[in-house]
């Protein structure tokens, strides 16, 4: 893949008698945002530690830029950028003085008070790091993973515990890098960001991926009409009213879900739900006909049970 800037083939990373991540491969290209979603514990953060080369691989192979990480580390330095969830900053110090310090150690930074106005972190940068609130800290972290130019960038959370106004201008900043060609690999939590942002999600569960693709090519043909009524109704008559490749579900008590799997739900399968419902007496509440979303999908792929 010519424009990959990251290429992950078969790889194993064990703690004791366990395989954290167990066979996984993923390819991030360049000019594109790459979400990596999984639960916790599925694996992600340990498979984007050995990209970053904080971590040897068991087995398979990662190749960043085309090089080693753990090997190649010296090279990749000035070409990779990394935010993690506890940026490590220097508390005593002030925001300016970081971001300049460390836009300084590279060949073609961007210009540090443009990316600070960028990020709304002008008004505190004579401000010590210590002082600044979690979100302006989450997004000086940001900075520096960036002020440096990379050619890829790898994203923990980077959203975390920002307010909206804080998520849109680091939305606004990671769409730039993309349109400047920068590989971005982004992990987050939150589907509705994935959604928005990414080229190509990456659903990883137990160490292995168990799904990839665009959010379109992973949402596709996925029509649901969603209501609430009372837990635990029959919904055997359902099931046989509605048309071929329509499923009707209870995924939580109370909350019903019919669905298209890869074919329309049409005015027919809408009309055959209300009219169960009149016939046993139900009210739908909230009936809503929608796109399943990416989270829809993932809670299908990774369980709804808490880890």
């Amino acid at each position: 893949m010519p424009d990959a800037a990251l290429e992950i083939e078969g790889l194993v990373k064990r703690y004791r008698d366990r395989a954290v991540v167990d066979g996984l491969s993923l390819v991030a290209a360049r000019a594109q945002v790459t979400a990596v979603l999984g639960p916790n514990g599925a694996g992600k953060t340990t498979t984007i530690e050995c990209c970053e080369g904080l971590r040897r691989p068991d087995a398979g192979s990662v190749r960043v830029l085309g090089l080693d990480p753990a090997r190649d580390g010296g090279l990749l330095r000035p070409r990779v950028g990394v935010m993690l969830q506890d940026g490590g900053l220097p508390t005593g110090a002030r925001a300016g003085e970081v971001l300049r310090h460390v836009a300084a150690l590279h060949a073609h930074p961007i210009d540090p008070g443009r990316l600070a106005a960028e990020l709304g972190l002008a008004p505190v940068l004579t401000t010590t790091v210590r002082r600044l609130s979690g979100g302006q800290r989450q997004r000086l972290a940001l900075a520096l993973a960036v002020v440096g130019h990379p050619e890829i960038v790898f994203l923990d959370e980077p959203t975390a515990g920002l307010d909206p106004q804080g998520r849109l201008a680091v939305w606004s900043l990671i769409r730039t890098l993309r349109e400047a060609g920068v590989a971005v690999v982004l992990t987050t939590h939150l589907m509705d960001e994935a959604e928005r942002l990414a080229d190509h999600v990456v659903v990883v569960d137990a160490g292995r991926v168990v799904a990839e693709g665009s959010p379109a090519e992973l949402t596709r043909g996925a029509d649901v009409l969603q209501f609430a009524g009372p837990p635990a109704l029959d919904l055997t008559t359902l099931r046989a009213a509605l048309p071929e490749g329509v499923i009707a579900g209870e995924p939580v008590p109370g909350r019903y879900v019919v669905e298209g799997q890869q074919v329309p739900l049409g005015p027919g399968a809408v009309a055959t739900v209300t009219a169960w419902c009149a016939a046993h007496g139900v009210l739908p509440e909230g009936l809503a006909l929608g796109r399943r979303t990416l989270e829809d999908v993932f809670l299908d792929l990774t369980g709804r049970a808490l880890r």
